[in-house]
């Protein structure tokens, strides 16, 4: 797991590590199940705050990547959860509307961009 913080960034630090965690999940880097670093050691290794991971930690609960077992920490859930699975089809929204601009400003027909899908879904 790789968080690289940037002062200059107008995000928040926290969000910083909330949003690169959350996409090292999405995209399968850190699995389901796995045991994140705890707050204090995650804000040791990153030089932040306590109160800093503690917020990243919340929204990635809040927001279903995660959830705290009393003993052993914040755990990784599995992608079939309900929230999660709304996460995923958030992103395939912002993909097909960035495709879908992409095409219609190449004037595409609509079956020539379900051939490109189906070309991709069957890589």
């Amino acid at each position: 797991m790789k968080i690289i913080l940037s002062n200059q960034s107008e995000k928040p630090i926290y969000l910083q590590i909330k949003e690169q965690l959350e996409e090292q999940i999405l995209s399968g880097e850190i699995p389901e199940n796995t045991v994140l670093p705890s707050i204090r050691k995650m804000a040791s290794d990153l030089l932040v705050s306590v109160i800093t991971t503690t917020r990243a930690y919340k929204e990635l609960e809040t927001d279903g990547f995660i959830t705290t077992v009393p003993g052993k920490g914040c755990i990784v859930l599995p992608p079939d959860n309900k929230i999660l699975r709304e996460q995923y089809l958030r992103r395939m929204e912002e993909g097909f509307m960035q495709a879908t601009g992409a095409a219609k400003k190449m004037q595409m027909p609509l079956e020539e961009a379900k051939e490109i899908f189906e070309t991709v879904w069957n890589m």
